[in-house]
């Protein structure tokens, strides 16, 4: 496809933004070329400025569980604009979707809304280190946690892409805080518990990785986690920014019947726009400002627009059916994609937790990141190019997900499986 606007764009954009771009991975850096500049975007098609249409897997990675742009989400928005878009006060709306997430989630007994998952993961470690006492915190390889100093070093998403282990700027003695495990790997946490023993505060964890693509715990892993951070005092954080109210209405945690203590969302509890929460059990979360001293605040947390955003968002998930019928779309595509690695014999693997997806490059099983680190990314930059050219737009990285939406259509499936299989059929010859 020819996308002259969008180079002419993105030139401008280098002048005037770092890298061109507001968020790494958009810098199409891992796969080469320049990226997309979308226009604008419905259901589950996006346009680039040149007026390219594609079929949109990425959905705001994973926000747009919805599809783009739906009319009930945008007509609750522009109804909350009318009546203003930001008072830095508080609004009836933060209580109606707080109390939709305790609903669907009764570990969460309060929540508080913040702007980014970042903001989740980060107010979240600092009410675990204030509530026990201790610094320590126990992160698992490949798992991403946004980009607070705390959590950078080996994380995956942006970093795994750009092939950065640990970011400059970040003090050694902070960076020495954190405690890194491979994922899948229960024993090589107990280890940590046991060198490090009364001064772990908290393990934190994707329950259903999707930051160095999509790994599924083993069946024992997550209630192992819950096990040991009980036996030895520390709190267990579930990091469903990308999970929560995808795999199904609530998040991992329900699909696991496992309580952690404290649950960090984001992503669709906004609708498509910026909002993230952080929510856990009453006497913890009281401990947070004003009720406590542990200090956390943000002008725009509870805005009234995404809190509407959110509201409609979750009363349309709610509807009977929603999530079998978004997870037959999500298995069609993922055995599709399954049946056409084998007629192409392309020495890959699809991996698929409900409506997430992550084709590997790799002949190998993926289950924690060593064995995602070792896929070809050369590959999949040369898949990520055949699918956009045949418009089917992907992430730009090896090391994320693919979304399904309740917009994307069977014939949405069918073209898609169709150009996989060309773009497949064309690496064998």
């Amino acid at each position: 496809m020819q996308r002259p606007r969008s180079q002419e764009i993105f030139r401008r954009a280098c002048d005037v933004l770092v890298g061109g771009v507001n968020s790494p991975v958009r810098a199409f850096r891992a796969v080469g070329g320049e990226p997309v500049v979308v226009d604008r975007a419905a259901g589950a098609r996006l346009w680039d400025a040149d007026g390219n249409e594609y079929i949109d897997y990425v959905c705001s990675w994973g926000a747009l569980i919805l599809g783009h742009a739906h009319p009930k989400v945008v007509q609750a928005v522009a109804e909350q604009a009318r009546r203003g878009t930001s008072y830095g006060m508080p609004t009836e709306l933060e209580v109606e979707l707080a109390s939709r997430i305790r609903k669907a989630l009764p570990s969460c007994e309060k929540v508080r809304f913040v702007s980014s998952g970042t903001e989740a993961t980060m107010s979240a470690v600092r009410l675990a280190r204030a509530a026990t006492g201790r610094d320590l915190i126990v992160k698992f390889d490949g798992c991403y946690h946004g980009h607070s100093d705390s959590f950078l070093s080996e994380a995956g998403s942006g970093l795994a892409t750009l092939g950065i282990a640990a970011c400059p700027g970040v003090p050694q003695a902070l960076a020495e805080l954190t405690l890194n495990a491979p994922y899948n790997n229960a024993v090589a946490v107990e280890k940590l518990f046991d060198l490090h023993r009364g001064k772990i505060a908290a393990v934190i964890v994707e329950p259903i990785a999707a930051n160095m693509g999509v790994v599924p715990p083993k069946p024992e892993f997550i209630q192992a986690l819950r096990d040991l951070s009980s036996r030895y005092g520390a709190l267990l954080i579930f990091d469903e920014v990308i999970t929560g109210f995808r795999i199904c209405y609530g998040g991992a945690q329900t699909l696991f019947g496992i309580t952690p203590d404290l649950t960090t969302l984001g992503k669709i509890i906004g609708g498509g726009l910026p909002v993230a929460a952080y929510g856990g059990r009453r006497d913890l979360m009281d401990r947070v400002a004003p009720l406590g001293p542990v200090y956390q605040a943000g002008t725009l947390s509870g805005n009234p627009l995404a809190m509407s955003a959110g509201i409609a968002s979750l009363d349309l998930l709610a509807a009977p059916g929603f999530y079998e019928s978004l997870d037959a779309r999500a298995k069609r595509l993922g055995d599709g994609i399954v049946e056409a690695l084998r007629e192409t014999r392309a020495g890959s693997t699809a991996v698929r937790a409900g409506s997430l997806l992550t084709l590997f490059f790799s002949r190998e099983p993926v289950a924690d990141y060593a064995a995602a680190k070792k896929c070809d990314t050369r590959r999949f930059a040369e898949f990520f190019h055949g699918m956009l050219d045949r418009g089917v737009f992907l992430a730009p990285s090896q090391f994320e997900a693919l979304f399904v939406s309740a917009a994307h259509t069977d014939a949405d499936i069918d073209r898609t499986l169709a150009a996989c299989r060309e773009t497949l059929a064309a690496f064998a010859g």
